[in-house]
């Protein structure tokens, strides 16, 4: 069973930059895929960017492409996204996801590919 805690997240101004991290417990991460999805009131959560459990591949969200990078840090058992020019569409909980997988180059990209979930961050940008 794996613990996913969520933090960083907060108060942003539009052009700002926040980072994110979900620390992991009860497994080590090394051979999950890990993701970050977000979701705003009213709306479906949706995918924003996954990486491998080799770290070598990532996948983002059109949305965020160019200005959100995820990574991890095997050392620490802990995913992150920097999240940089934040706009007000930003503003969502934003929740990590893991899934075992033993093909280190895979990315999954839809909620049902992930088996454990954080409780979410929640992320607000000001106009």
């Amino acid at each position: 069973q794996v613990q996913l805690v969520e933090s960083g997240g907060g108060l942003a101004q539009t052009g700002g930059s926040l980072r994110l991290s979900c620390a992991a417990s009860g497994r080590t991460l090394s051979r999950y895929k890990m993701g970050w999805f977000r979701q705003a009131p009213g709306k479906e959560r949706e995918f924003v960017a996954g990486i491998a459990w080799s770290g070598g591949n990532t996948v983002y969200a059109d949305s965020v492409k160019g200005r959100f990078t995820v990574s991890r840090d095997s050392a620490k058992n802990t995913v992150y996204l920097q999240m940089n020019g934040l706009k007000p569409e930003d503003t969502a909980i934003y929740y990590c996801a893991a899934d075992p997988d033993g093909r280190y180059w895979i990315v999954a990209t839809t909620r049902g590919e992930y088996d454990y979930w954080g409780q979410g961050t929640q992320v607000t940008v000001s106009s």
